[in-house]
């Protein structure tokens, strides 16, 4: 039997039973088929382009949980398209490189895992991939014209782990390995162009100081989370200038940091009444920080930290960056309107936006339970606090 047919004859089979099996199979590396079983299950409606070829190797699940999605992937791809060469030095399991390859003249791959390496090298011949050269070496300060050698890229592409040694999740940018700031110089001296893919729970703002020759910002989310945050670098470049969202394959580009609308205290409470409109911004709008952005439509913000909108009707430009609630009643947020509404609306789900309370406390005093199509807001606005009951919008 070979590592393919096992595969396919194994693929829905407990992954610890065909451990225990090893001596029936003699002539199959078992971790490795154990390993990319479940890699390919992850992978199915991730990579579904790569889960049609079973003679892929996945030496782990892990780089199946880390790696970008094949429409991410060819995302950023689309960014650096009309360039001719591209490394990717942190290269982990070859999606954004094999996405690379489609658009790309030429490029080099680096990994410093040997076995994910060798899995690389076996996966791009199968998928036959044949315009990307390969390196099996650390990334490090000093180390990068190394790696590179006679490679000469257009732009670098590197894709920080966001593992710390104990497994625990990381985000800030000097807890990813590698760590990017020390190698910028190299970089800049070596490529005008660096795309960084950095953990979507990065503080935007925060980046923006610790990174130099910011030129765009992308921020991806879909399937009601924030995917990946891009930083493009561009050592030809002073500042930031816009900011691009993606909700749902829906592309918006905002000026940053230039709000074209600014909230002001203490203007009229927004229409908040039963049969208007309520506006929750999606998570990549949320995650810009651009929450005057839909104030250039005819929406109020609730109150200057509350990013909730309310509107007479549904703005449609608005929709692919949030959902629309339509308002069914808007009490006092008080003991008195938690205990009636909690009484009147036993399934909903809740969230507390700018008020002293967490939304799962404020679940628990409502005494709601998860599911239906009611949603409860707990929110400040100019004037004061109050509980909005609004009904979910398809």
């Amino acid at each position: 039997m070979t590592f393919t047919e096992f595969i396919l004859a194994h693929g829905e089979d407990d992954p610890v039973r065909l451990l225990l099996s090893r001596k029936r199979y003699p002539e199959i590396d078992l971790e490795l088929a154990v390993s990319t079983i479940e890699a390919r299950r992850q992978l199915k409606a991730k990579i579904p382009e790569w889960y049609a070829v079973p003679s892929l190797w996945f030496p782990s699940r892990l780089c199946a949980e880390q790696c970008s999605s094949s429409v991410t992937a060819r995302f950023k791809a689309d960014i650096v398209a009309g360039l001719r060469r591209i490394a990717d030095l942190t290269g982990g399991l070859g999606v954004d490189s094999w996405a690379f390859s489609k658009v790309a003249g030429e490029v080099l791959y680096n990994e410093k895992d040997t076995r994910l390496y060798e899995a690389v090298r076996h996966n791009f011949k199968e998928l036959g991939i044949d315009n990307v050269s390969f390196e099996n070496k650390c990334l490090e300060k000093g180390k990068v014209a190394d790696i590179l050698g006679d490679f000469v890229p257009d732009l670098i592409y590197m894709d920080p782990a966001r593992r710390a040694s104990d497994g625990r999740k990381v985000f800030l940018l000097e807890d990813c390995s590698p760590d990017v700031v020390p190698l910028l110089p190299e970089m800049f001296d070596i490529c005008r162009l660096v795309l960084l893919k950095l953990s979507p729970m990065a503080d935007i703002s925060l980046l923006t100081k610790q990174l130099p020759h910011i030129r765009d910002i992308y921020i991806v989310a879909a399937g009601g989370e924030c995917k990946e945050l891009l930083f493009l670098l561009d050592r030809e470049w002073i500042a930031p200038e816009v900011v691009t969202i993606v909700e749902n394959g829906e592309k918006l580009i905002l000026p940053f940091c230039k709000n074209a609308v600014k909230y002001v205290e203490g203007e009229d409470d927004p229409l908040l009444s039963a049969g208007s409109y309520l506006f929750e911004p999606g998570h990549a709008l949320a995650k810009s920080g651009e929450f005057s952005y839909p104030c250039v439509y005819p929406v109020k913000k609730l109150a200057h930290s509350t990013h909730l909108y309310a509107s007479e009707g549904i703005v449609r430009p608005l929709s692919p960056y949030g959902k629309w609630f339509r308002i069914e009643a808007v009490h006092h947020l008080d003991k008195r309107s938690i205990k009636e509404v909690g009484e009147a609306y036993p399934r909903a789900e809740v969230s507390a936006r700018n008020v002293p309370v967490s939304s799962d406390e404020l679940r628990r005093r409502l005494g709601c339970t998860s599911g239906g199509n009611i949603h409860i807001f707990a929110a400040a606005t100019s004037s004061g606090r109050v509980l909005i009951v609004c009904k979910k919008l398809v």
